[in-house]
């Protein structure tokens, strides 16, 4: 993904700001607007910063008033991925399933199940993206906020999803 000066791309923040607030969602059982709510752009940048310290480094440093206008667009991307994937949650649950063998959704890790949601949700209902993209970056996604062996488990489920909307073509 392309990088601006700034740190991150915006798209990617959107990612990670919605990975969280569905990880909310899943396990808080609150609603969208709660959510939403209790979600501080301003923590996310402060931890985001701390987590990426070296690669800030090495790009430069931001004017705080420009990263945090572009956290606050990012954060109206993620509200609207976080939207579709709730409004679409059980198609997406169903292809997951079907593509998961030996492995119940209940059972997964949160972090992966809910970056997996947003993925497929990427994958079926915004054109914009290349699914090839929306893989590798939910990849990124795992390896940053799973475990040890979520980059592999999402790189493999959603390679396999891609592969069998690929075949049955763009209406599937």
């Amino acid at each position: 993904m392309k990088r601006t000066e700034k740190g991150i791309g915006k798209r990617r923040m959107a990612r990670e700001m919605a990975t969280q607030m569905l990880y909310q969602l899943d396990l808080g059982n609150c609603s969208p607007p709660e959510a939403f709510a209790v979600f501080d752009i301003v923590e996310y940048l402060a931890t985001s910063k701390e987590e990426r310290s070296q690669e800030s480094e090495a790009e430069g440093a931001a004017r705080p008033r420009s990263r945090l206008e572009e956290a606050r667009e990012a954060f109206a991307q993620a509200r609207g991925m976080v939207d579709g994937v709730q409004e679409h949650r059980a198609e997406i649950d169903s292809r997951i399933r079907a593509q998961a063998e030996h492995w119940r959704l209940e059972r997964m890790p949160a972090v992966d199940r809910n970056i997996l949601r947003l993925a497929v949700w990427e994958m079926l209902f915004d054109p914009e993206v290349p699914k090839l993209v929306v893989l590798d970056e939910a990849v990124e996604l795992a390896k940053r906020f799973g475990s040890e062996q979520s980059g592999r488990f999402v790189n493999g489920l959603l390679d396999g999803l891609m592969r069998g909307l690929d075949e049955a073509g763009p209406d599937a």
